[in-house]
């Protein structure tokens, strides 16, 4: 495979989301238009949004910033726990989540979702020298994955297969420990400390971060089991009429290079979906 490839109570979970939603009379746009900015929810994970020392870089970064220049407006990154992102999102906390973000038809339901963006797929992360005894059987074995992400959900069966799975997780990991961590960097942090021995992250952020020349170069990216491709996309308030803004911007940028350009400074070209011509 080509190398591109606390728990929120559900009452407050509704409320949330029927707080959140933009009704008919609304316009989410002239409420973010009239602040001047667009204040974006993510965590912090490469290649999407990460810092480079003091530089806060990555490729939903600097698309986010190209977005918000051709929409007239400031962004602003607000690091959020990902597990408490449709909160945050409807409180108006955030206006939008833009960070690695798979699209599920629980999503689709609760939020605007933009044109999928990327591809993506879930990964195994372990230590080298026990790739081949743990992947050969993990049974009893203790695997992290991030709250609240698709990793979680796909271990857990809470996000269904689809036509694109050929090794379900939830079947592959039934006999293993699960613990869910605040995000995909605190994951790999546990296999790296041994208080883990695998975690189940995104493609996109392990093949970016583990291997030769990164913090974890004792580690291994295994692809062996396809639990299934997604797509990033962009999410907003249910409702959003900026959703549809973000889309023809992001199109733009398409057409005139610009989003190629950022993903090859981030080996993102081939994880590309190309951006349909009207």
């Amino acid at each position: 495979m080509k190398k591109w490839m606390g728990l929120v109570l559900a009452g407050l979970m509704t409320a949330g989301i029927m707080a959140g939603a933009v009704s008919a009379e609304e316009s989410d746009w002239a409420y973010i238009e009239g602040k001047g900015k667009m204040t974006i929810g993510m965590t912090l994970f490469a290649p999407m949004n990460y810092y480079d020392g003091d530089e806060f870089v990555g490729f939903d970064t600097e698309l986010a910033k190209a977005v918000g220049e051709k929409l007239g407006l400031e962004i602003e990154f607000v690091e959020i726990n990902w597990d408490s992102k449709e909160i945050e999102l409807n409180s108006q906390n955030i206006d939008c989540i833009w960070n690695g973000m798979c699209i599920t038809e629980e999503r689709k339901e609760n939020m605007s979702i933009s044109d999928p963006y990327l591809y993506n797929t879930q990964a195994i992360v372990v230590k080298a020298d026990r790739e081949e005894e743990l992947m050969a059987d993990v049974s009893g074995a203790y695997v992290v994955a991030e709250q609240g992400s698709t990793g979680e959900g796909k271990l857990l069966g809470t996000i269904e297969d689809d036509d694109t799975v050929e090794v379900s997780a939830k079947e592959y990991f039934a006999d293993a420990n699960y613990t869910a961590v605040d995000s995909m960097a605190k994951a790999l942090m546990e296999v790296k400390a041994g208080t883990a021995d695998l975690a189940l992250v995104d493609s996109v952020c392990a093949l970016a971060m583990v291997g030769e020349g990164t913090d974890y170069d004792d580690m291994v990216v295994n692809l062996d089991n396809n639990f299934g491709l997604q797509e990033y996309g962009i999410a907003f308030r249910k409702g959003s009429d900026v959703t549809e803004k973000v889309n023809e911007a992001i199109k733009e940028l398409a057409e005139d290079g610009t989003i190629a350009e950022i993903a090859a400074k981030y080996g993102l070209e081939e994880a590309l979906i190309p951006v349909e011509a009207e």
